[in-house]
């Protein structure tokens, strides 16, 4: 590996048991095949794959075509829960190579924390005091590593009126709690279908497109975009910097 590590964050792929069924006007499985491919051809050589939630569409056999679309990764692919998945379903599904789902995650100069904020019958999220407190203890292990901190739910307001009612839950006690660490690099998203790049505290904020449709930015109320399918790359570079870019199909 060397010193740079280059990750793919794709997010909100809500497959679906049949490939070919619709949502919101797109076939979730085409467009994901699509922007993969995409993403390999352009975006070469990657460390990882990071995918941070509704892999599925409350539909547990989707989750054989997440095994179908990313099953031939020669690196590993990083899976988080959101409010569309059924955990324990993906968990069992995802749990050999190459798929991995391993809270910590150490690369290089850089730690990866895979944060759980799924929460049962709701579409916002929760990290809970429990994970918090670990949370705070894997930082602190790892104080000597640049951290990356990817999530489902949205820890800052995004600015839209509906969205912003199912973000994190908890993102006051998050952000007090990685304040005290002065590791922590990056914090990352999906769950928005949409774009936002941002600093704050010398933290850099992410969130990244849907490999299917996108949420109209600013919006009230619930309303699709016209944007393409999209995906994010990262390079973590050893001095805790993060070179990043949005990249549309």
């Amino acid at each position: 590996m060397s010193d740079v590590i280059r990750l793919l964050h794709l997010t909100d792929t809500h497959l679906l048991g049949d490939k070919y069924a619709k949502l919101r006007g797109v076939e979730p499985f085409a467009t994901s095949q699509a922007v993969y491919a995409h993403a390999k051809k352009h975006f070469p050589n990657s460390d990882g794959t990071l995918l941070t939630g509704d892999l599925v569409h409350d539909d547990p056999h989707g989750y054989a075509q997440v095994r179908d679309i990313f099953k031939s990764s020669s690196t590993p692919v990083y899976c988080i829960p959101g409010n569309h998945d059924i955990p324990e379903v993906m968990y069992s599904t995802l749990s050999d190579k190459p798929f991995e789902i391993s809270q910590v995650n150490p690369l290089g100069h850089w730690v990866l924390i895979l944060i759980n904020t799924w929460i049962a019958n709701t579409a916002d999220g929760e990290l809970g005091y429990e994970q918090l407190a670990e949370i705070d203890e894997i930082l602190s292990e790892y104080s000597t590593h640049h951290a990356l901190l990817c999530m489902h739910h949205h820890p800052v307001q995004m600015g839209s009126e509906w969205l912003d009612k199912v973000g994190l839950r908890d993102a006051p006690d998050f952000t007090a709690c990685i304040a005290k660490h002065a590791n922590v690099r990056g914090v990352l998203w999906g769950h928005v279908h949409q774009a936002m790049d941002t600093v704050i505290d010398n933290v850099h904020y992410m969130s990244t497109p849907s490999t299917c449709s996108q949420f109209l930015p600013h919006s009230a109320d619930f309303a699709i975009d016209n944007k393409p399918p999209g995906y994010r790359t990262l390079e973590l570079l050893p001095d805790g910097k993060i070179i990043t870019a949005v990249k549309w199909l």
